[in-house]
């Protein structure tokens, strides 16, 4: 067990921003963490890992500060790629609301194989000039899919400031074995998810042999913000595996 407490990076989903973690990162400011949120690029799984690797060597240089990475939705791709070149500092992974992917697999694919998912029918595209093109949900319709349990207020700040993500992002597979395997994880995450199957979650969560599932009832995708307490729980006790820490709320 190290004496170093480890720092907590949050790594946001598509559709989301980094502004989506206020109030766990809040909780776990409370409770001493330090805690960085991260901007996703949301442009493709391997520069967006490589993004995060780079950040998170910026936070720990010089020091052998231990990690734990939380990754929300696409961004449990991220983090979990990401994961792969951070083994030596990176002691514990939170899924939340996320792809808990292997390797080969991509988010596209994740999502379509249980039923349930009604994000597609939400999207709205346009091309990039560098090729490919580009989703987005669409406002209106935002609230009911991604954030149906978020104050009306603020689910229509989530649905303007929400940050889109590229095709080739979501279509873009696992490359390497996934940290999850020797790395303890958690997952938690709503039983009324739209974009993410409850079923396909725990499919995840069990292959991956996480340390902990926490499923919150009437939950939507955006769990992190409609159960803020939930999910800081998980990453409290991801960061108490590893230093004399009583994660309590």
């Amino acid at each position: 067990m190290s004496q170093q407490q480890p720092v907590v990076v949050l790594v946001h989903g598509a559709f989301a921003e980094s502004a989506s973690w206020a109030e766990v990162a809040e909780t776990l400011h409370d409770r001493g963490v330090e805690t960085v949120a991260v901007a996703n690029p949301l442009r493709s799984v391997a520069s967006d890992a490589a993004y995060l690797a780079d950040v998170v060597r910026g936070l720990v240089a010089g020091s052998a500060r231990p990690v734990v990475l939380v990754g929300h939705s696409y961004g449990g791709m991220v983090v979990t790629e990401a994961a792969a070149a951070l083994r030596d500092v990176v002691v514990g992974l939170v899924y939340v609301a996320a792809f808990v992917p292997a390797r080969g697999e991509d988010a596209l694919e994740l999502s379509g194989r249980f039923p349930g998912s009604t994000l597609g029918d939400t999207l709205l595209s346009y091309p990039l000039t560098g090729g490919g093109q580009e989703f987005r949900i669409d406002p209106a319709r935002f609230a009911a899919q991604f954030a149906a349990d978020v104050p009306a207020e603020t689910a229509r700040t989530m649905a303007v400031t929400q940050r889109p993500v590229t095709e080739a992002a979501l279509a873009q597979d696992l490359s390497v074995d996934p940290a999850w395997a020797d790395v303890p994880s958690w997952s938690v995450y709503g039983d009324a998810d739209l974009n993410i199957p409850a079923a396909a979650q725990a499919f995840m969560a069990e292959r991956a042999g996480v340390r902990g599932v926490t499923v919150v009832a009437g939950a939507s995708h955006a769990v992190a913000v409609s159960h803020p307490d939930a999910v800081a729980s998980a990453v409290l006790e991801a960061v108490g595996e590893h230093v004399a820490f009583e994660p309590s709320l």
